[in-house]
């Protein structure tokens, strides 16, 4: 017999598929399901590596938005970065300006480390940036961050970030898989050190003090904009809201948490990397700014973001909220589903 509460979530998941401008974590389309409840709309979207196990938190952060409630904002707007693909040198000139002067951004994240890129194609990449930074925006006014992904070795890391540092870096983000490795890159460079993947695949976030500089905390893989506050409080050191490559109805989670938090850009903006939405626009900055919104989709582009999907897929993703609800997201969030 099925759990009520599960039947309940199938029964008002809606699928959704939606087009990106480029090719992203090698993909170019982004897919999940929207969850309707009481208190609105949430996404269920964890990427295709995630275990069952690790695909419960998501769930947990869709129910809490579309079952239970958020704390009040203190702000109605967060600062949000721009974010580069590992694209060529070319490509990140002019995406970067179309940050600066269509939205506004100032603060520019950038991927670095991916496959098939070289430590050449990541320096041209970084230099094409700093250069556009300063011409469009005034040199010593914008802010690269890099994101490694837990891609480098220790010594890999050490020796890109020694010529990177050269463009003036915030801090960069994940350069190595495990704790232990983020330790040893920070004693060997003078490069501020965020540890995302480190947070999500461990609950000890203490360990993180003293050995790391800033956390980055995602409300989807991390089970909710509830639970990230808790995190907060328990991590103690600086800490930057990041995005999951969410629709705009996730992106309204990562705005939740943010404005409840001191202010520092955070990395939500990457409504810009979609060519189509569950809203009619995708959400991206104005004035490098989102507002604080709850988002409900628009009609017409959900069900053309439902009909994108090929055939099986709704099948599929129904299939993947029923494991992530049987491996640990019932017992976190199950009272709050009629």
């Amino acid at each position: 017999m099925t759990d009520p509460a599960l039947a309940t979530l199938l029964r008002e998941a809606v699928p959704f598929a939606l087009p990106l401008r480029r090719r992203f974590r090698g993909t170019t389309q982004r897919e999940g399901l929207l969850l309707r409840g009481p208190s609105g709309w949430g996404e269920f979207s964890p990427f295709p590596d995630y275990s069952d196990a690790a695909s419960a938190r998501w769930l947990a952060a869709a129910v809490e938005a579309s079952y239970g409630t958020w704390p009040d904002p203190l702000r109605t707007s967060v600062l949000v970065n721009a974010i580069i693909p590992a694209v060529s040198a070319d490509d990140a000139a002019a995406l970067t300006r179309e940050a600066v002067l269509e939205r506004g951004c100032t603060t520019i994240k950038v991927k670095v480390a991916e496959s098939g890129q070289t430590r050449l194609d990541d320096e041209a990449r970084v230099a094409a940036v700093r250069d556009a930074l300063d011409s469009v925006a005034g040199r010593g006014v914008g802010m690269i961050r890099l994101d490694a992904n837990g891609a480098w070795t220790v010594e890999d890391a050490v020796r890109s970030l020694k010529r990177l540092s050269a463009y003036g870096l915030e801090y960069v983000e994940q350069p190595c898989a495990s704790l232990a490795e983020l330790e040893q890159v920070r004693r060997q460079t003078d490069i501020a050190i965020a540890a995302d993947e480190s947070i999500r695949w461990s609950d000890k976030v203490e360990d993180l003090r003293g050995r790391v500089d800033v956390a980055i905390m995602k409300v989807a893989p991390l089970g909710g904009v509830r639970r990230c506050l808790e995190l907060v409080e328990r991590v103690g050191i600086d800490v930057v809201v990041s995005g999951s490559l969410d629709s705009a109805v996730g992106l309204s989670a990562g705005l939740a948490l943010a404005a409840l938090l001191p202010e520092r850009a955070c990395g939500l903006g990457t409504g810009a990397l979609l060519q189509a939405d569950v809203i009619s626009r995708p959400m991206v900055p104005s004035h490098g700014v989102l507002s604080v919104v709850r988002v409900a989709p628009d009609l017409d582009a959900l069900l053309e973001a439902r009909d994108r999907l090929p055939e099986g897929g709704a099948a599929a993703w129904r299939d993947r909220l029923a494991a992530a609800w049987e491996n640990g997201a019932s017992d976190a969030v199950g009272h709050l589903v009629a």
